[in-house]
């Protein structure tokens, strides 16, 4: 075969090549009905359209306490599931470049040199003789050509699981800045906890001191006595108990940051019940907005793999169409390894036809299938999980800020009560016991106060994470018009 022979069958070669990467077996892909209502029926509107654009939505733009900003931080730069999912990414993104090699041919060189001493007996003229050889060449080996895009279906199903474990690191981020959020948040209403049980005790050993003056006067009764000592041993073991909790609370925070928390990154005591931002809820919120979850999205890539895959089971019925040739230069000695005539050459091409394999492929194929179907019935799933998810905290978020506004009501209402109880009770008019039972209301009033701001601000960040990493930003990118399919 001559220069120009071997020139023609490379040509020939790569233009088969090209035309394999415009054949693709795989179903034509379109994306599952999201089994969801168009609209959430619980949308609490506050007349803001200015939300800003989902991909301008930084963490930073929804939590604005400083510290806080500081732990979760921290925590993205420290935290091991968080480190785990980027390792995960790039290993899926080095089976993809493995798979993508597949496509060309792998290219080798070698070269080479022996030499052996044939035995007196095995030569026809008595004597032993040496012989040398040398060798140099390039070529490839069993190079498939994807005339049925079997490789390349292989390709992209692994470029999908790649996109996929990148939204899975997305999501783990987006519930790592949740949950660190939330866990400090915790710590700030443990440390209100401790505050108010500190100053309840306070208050009534106050009283407690003046109550056993009075009783050694004989101006107050054993009962009452003891009443308020019950008071006091009650506040004490709050104390106690907020502050185990404070402790087991921070600690789970530093187990999520995967570093030490110092003092000063923890909550002030004045903190401020703002320091998570929302953005604005339109009146109606499009729940086109799950679809840019990074947990569907993810669901999504998976499909896609999957329906890559079947692609790849359809093009194994078809014959396998594989190459070897190379190329080089074979002397005697290696002195003269270049020289004229020694040149030398292979080629050879090979096809491969399944013919009693017909059950084990159509299996396969079925196998591929199926998973396609067990993972739209996955995607669907995790369409419908997001959903409620959403639903459940515009519906929480709907009644909190009448809860809130009536909790506060109630504090100072049972402050005012309390108050007059107390002036009463040390003028004689009442028993401790009504004062008791007042100073009681307001504490527990003061207790599902801090609860509840707690779980408001827990709403907020809650809503951070199940529209997609920004409240509702992205439902004014779907009232500007834009869409989330890509």
């Amino acid at each position: 075969m001559s220069r120009f022979t071997l020139i023609h069958t490379a040509l020939a070669a790569a233009c088969l090549t090209v035309l394999s990467g415009c054949v693709s077996m795989a179903p034509r892909y379109a994306r599952p009905d999201a089994p969801v209502q168009a609209h959430f029926a619980e949308t609490p509107a506050d007349g803001k359209t200015d939300a800003a654009a989902v991909a301008a939505l930084d963490w930073q733009q929804v939590f604005l306490d400083p510290q806080l900003r500081q732990v979760i931080s921290l925590a993205l730069e420290h935290n091991r599931d968080l480190r785990i999912a980027l390792l995960k990414i790039e290993q899926a993104r080095a089976r993809y470049r493995i798979q993508g090699a597949d496509l060309l041919p792998d290219v080798r060189a070698s070269s080479g040199q022996s030499a052996a001493r044939n035995s007196t007996q095995a030569n026809t003229f008595g004597a032993g003789d040496i012989v040398r050889s040398a060798s140099a060449g390039i070529g490839f080996s069993n190079w498939e050509l994807d005339l049925f895009g079997r490789i390349r279906s292989l390709k992209n199903a692994a470029l999908e699981t790649w996109l996929a474990t990148a939204e899975a690191q997305r999501s783990t981020r987006l519930t790592l800045i949740a949950e660190v959020a939330s866990a400090w948040l915790t710590v700030a209403a443990d440390q209100q906890h401790l505050a108010l049980a500190r100053q309840t005790l306070e208050s009534q050993q106050q009283t407690l001191r003046l109550t056993h003056a009075q009783h050694e006067q004989g101006t107050v009764s054993g009962l009452e006595l003891a009443q308020v000592q019950t008071s006091v041993e009650t506040a004490r073991g709050d104390i106690a108990s907020y502050a185990t909790q404070l402790a087991q609370d921070r600690n789970a925070l530093e187990l999520l940051v995967g570093a030490p928390v110092t003092p000063t990154l923890l909550p002030q005591a004045d903190l401020s019940h703002d320091s998570v931002a929302l953005a604005a809820l339109p009146a109606t919120l499009d729940s086109r907005v799950l679809l840019q979850r990074p947990d569907v999205l993810a669901a999504e890539h998976t499909l896609k793999s999957i329906n890559a895959d079947i692609g790849a089971a359809r093009a194994a019925f078809f014959p396998t169409v594989s190459m070897t040739a190379a190329t080089g230069h074979a002397s005697k000695a290696l002195s003269n390894l270049f020289d004229a005539g020694t040149r030398t050459w292979s080629f050879s091409p090979s096809i491969n036809l399944p013919i009693l394999k017909a059950g084990a492929l159509k299996g396969e194929l079925d196998v591929a299938k199926i998973e396609k179907d067990i993972q739209i019935a996955t995607y669907e799933k995790a369409i419908q999980t997001a959903f409620a998810e959403v639903a459940d905290a515009l519906a929480a978020r709907a009644n909190l800020t009448e809860q809130l506004a009536a909790q506060a009501t109630l504090v100072d209402a049972s402050q005012r009560s309390s108050a007059l109880s107390e002036a009463r009770w040390r003028n004689g008019v009442d028993s401790y016991l009504d004062t008791l039972d007042a100073q009681r209301t307001l504490y527990n009033a003061q207790q599902n106060q801090i609860r509840l701001r707690l779980s408001e601000a827990n709403n907020r960040v809650i809503l951070y994470k199940v529209l997609g990493g920004g409240a509702d930003a992205q439902a004014q990118a779907m009232a500007d018009g834009s869409s989330f399919d890509r």
